[in-house]
């Protein structure tokens, strides 16, 4: 479904995504992502404009995509709210995060 269809059924669209990228050190992928369940995801549902976290793992990375109403909402979740989940998230992974934002092309939905 395209996105002039969803907002006409009333549902939330997306239009800004952040995608934090990182790497996540050994062993360490299961507890990462039970601390991104119990302690980060509640924190991002109570984001104004947050609508939607997408979160892949694989043995060479991570990436968080995190799906916004709105690019000011999503900044102010970077400046008010990020640095508080980096911390959290700080014991799992090695490096800084790389973090890319993007603006909505398209959105599709399963018909």
């Amino acid at each position: 479904m395209k996105t002039s269809y969803l907002k006409a059924q009333g549902v939330g669209v997306m239009r800004f995504a952040r995608n934090v990228q990182f790497q996540v050190k050994s062993g360490k992928e299961t507890e990462l992502n039970t601390l991104f369940e119990k302690e980060v995801l509640p924190m991002l549902r109570k984001q104004d404009g947050f609508q939607e976290e997408v979160t892949l793992l694989n043995p060479k990375g991570a990436q968080f995509i995190s799906l916004w109403d709105n690019r000011k909402n999503a900044e102010t979740y970077e400046k008010a709210t990020y640095p508080q989940v980096l911390a959290k998230l700080t014991a799992f992974i090695i490096g800084t995060p790389n973090v890319e934002i993007y603006e909505t092309a398209s959105s599709y939905a399963r018909a």
